[in-house]
C-alpha cells in the first residue's frame, strides 16, 4: 500500500502522462519545476538541460504531426523528503520503454525536474501492479 506522499507522486505522474496523451503543452509546461534545475532524456535524444531547452522539446513532440500515445504501466513511487521519483514502463504502439520521472516539491506541489525514458529489453520479471484510485 502506498503512503499519502507516494499517492501524491503517482497523481503528479498521471498528470504528466495525461498531458502527453492530450497533446496539452500548457499543462505540460505547468507540470515542470520553475526553481529547481530541470533535465530530460527522450529516447534516442541527447540530454537536454534547462527549462527552455526541455520545454522546447515538449513543444516539438506534443505539437508535431504525430504526438505520441503513451500508456504508463506499473508506476512505483518513492519519496525522499521534498524529492520523489516514479519508475514505470511506457507502452507505445509496438515498443516498451522504461522511464524515471523525478519530482521536486515547489510551493507544495510535486513538479517534474527530470524525465528519462529509454528502451527496455524483453524481460520477464513479474512486477507488482500499483493502482491509483481517483
Amino acid at each position: 500500500m502506498d503512503s499519502p506522499v507516494e499517492d501524491e507522486l503517482l497523481r503528479a505522474n498521471l498528470g504528466f502522462y495525461d498531458a502527453i496523451g492530450a497533446g496539452d503543452i500548457e499543462t505540460m509546461d505547468a507540470l515542470w519545476a520553475n526553481t529547481a534545475p530541470v533535465a530530460c532524456v527522450h529516447p534516442g535524444w541527447p540530454a537536454l538541460h534547462g527549462r527552455h531547452e526541455v520545454m522546447s522539446s515538449w513543444r516539438s513532440i506534443l505539437l508535431g504531426p504525430a504526438p505520441p500515445k503513451i500508456l504508463c504501466v506499473s508506476p512505483h513511487a518513492s519519496a525522499l523528503g521534498d524529492v520523489g521519483y516514479v519508475v514505470c514502463r511506457e507502452q507505445l504502439d509496438d515498443q516498451t520503454l522504461v522511464a524515471t520521472n523525478l519530482f521536486v516539491r515547489e510551493q507544495n506541489l510535486w513538479l517534474i525536474a527530470h524525465h528519462h525514458a529509454g528502451p527496455l529489453a524483453d524481460w520477464n520479471v513479474s512486477e507488482p501492479q500499483s493502482t491509483l484510485v481517483n
